[in-house]
C-alpha cells in the first residue's frame, strides 16, 4: 500500500468525524489548483491546500463545521492584502463532513491517482540507485528498481517496486510512454544498452546514465557505431545531476538527480 494511502486510512479510522476541505475553484495566482484537498479534525489535519493564512483561515471554518454538526459549508477568500497573503487570486473551498461513502469515495480517488502517476525506472540497485529510489519515493511518480540480482534490491524504501529480471533492457521497450529512465548498473556494458534501449524511446520524458565525461563519450562512440543518431544522443542527461556540484555521495547525487528528473517529468506533463 502507498505511504499516503496508507496515512488517509489511518487518518479516516482516527477520526471518523473529519471534514474534507477542497478547493473548488481558482481565479488568478493561487497556491494549489482546483481539486486539491485536504482532510482536518478536530485536533489534526492531512494533505494541504496550500497554507499560509488561507489554510489557517479554511481549517477553522472546518473545526467550527465539525463542532456544529454542519454537514456542508463554503468559503471563497480572496488571497490579497485582508488576509495577509499577496497572491493576489481568489480561492473557492467547498468543505463537507466524511461520511462512510465519502471515505470509500477519497480511497478509490486516491487509487486511482496513484494508477495515473507517470513511471520512473532505475536500473541498478547499488548506493546511488538506492539513495535516489528513497528519494523519488516522496514524490508523486511510480518508483520502479530494475536488477538482475535479487540481493542487491534488499532494503528499499517501502514504496518503491522492483523489477527481477535477467534482460533489463525489455522493461525499457514495455514501459508505458513518458516514462523515465535512469541507468546506474553495476556494468558499463549492461548501462549502455540499457541506454541505447531508452533513447530508442522517443516517448521518454528523461533519460539519464550515471559516469563521467569520459564514460559518456565512450558511449557516444559506442551508440553511433551501433547506428544511433546524434539527435538521440543528445537527449541523454551526463552524468546524471549536473555538473556544478563535485559531491559524490550518493544522496547528494540523489538529490540533485531527483530534481532533474522531476523537472522532466512535470514539464513533459503540461
Amino acid at each position: 500500500m502507498n505511504a499516503f494511502m496508507r496515512k488517509l486510512t489511518n487518518f479516516l479510522q482516527r477520526f471518523p468525524h473529519a471534514a474534507l476541505l477542497e478547493v473548488s475553484d481558482v481565479k488568478g495566482s493561487t497556491p494549489r489548483e482546483r481539486g486539491a484537498w485536504m482532510l482536518v479534525a478536530p485536533t489534526s489535519t492531512l494533505g494541504t491546500i496550500g497554507g499560509g493564512q488561507l489554510e489557517f483561515l479554511a481549517i477553522g471554518k472546518a473545526r467550527e463545521l465539525i463542532e456544529s454538526n454542519i454537514s456542508h459549508g463554503t468559503l471563497n477568500i480572496p488571497l490579497g492584502p485582508e488576509i495577509g497573503q499577496c497572491c493576489g487570486g481568489r480561492v473557492a473551498l467547498d468543505i463537507r463532513m466524511v461520511d462512510e461513502k465519502e471515505s470509500v469515495a477519497l480511497r478509490e480517488r486516491m487509487k486511482d491517482e496513484i494508477e495515473r502517476r507517470r513511471h520512473i525506472y532505475l536500473f541498478g540497485a547499488g548506493h546511488v540507485g538506492k539513495a535516489l529510489a528513497a528519494s523519488l519515493s516522496l514524490l508523486p511518480f511510480r518508483v520502479f528498481v530494475v536488477d538482475t540480482r535479487a540481493d542487491a534490491m534488499e532494503d528499499l524504501a517501502p514504496d518503491v517496486e522492483t523489477i527481477l529480471t535477467a534482460l533489463p533492457e525489455t522493461v525499457v521497450r514495455e514501459a508505458p510512454a513518458h516514462s523515465a529512465f535512469v541507468v546506474l548498473t553495476h556494468d558499463h556494458a549492461l548501462d549502455f544498452l540499457i541506454t541505447k534501449e531508452a533513447l530508442a524511446r522517443n516517448d521518454a520524458a528523461y533519460v539519464g546514465m550515471i559516469g563521467s565525461k569520459t564514460k559518456k563519450a565512450t558511449f557516444h562512440s559506442w551508440f553511433i557505431k551501433q547506428g544511433g543518431s546524434e539527435g538521440d544522443f543528445e537527449r541523454l542527461v551526463s552524468p546524471i545531476g549536473g555538473e556544478y556540484v563535485r559531491d559524490k555521495r550518493p544522496e547528494v547525487i540523489a538529490a540533485l538527480t531527483s530534481a532533474e528528473i522531476t523537472k522532466a517529468m512535470l514539464y513533459n506533463a503540461a
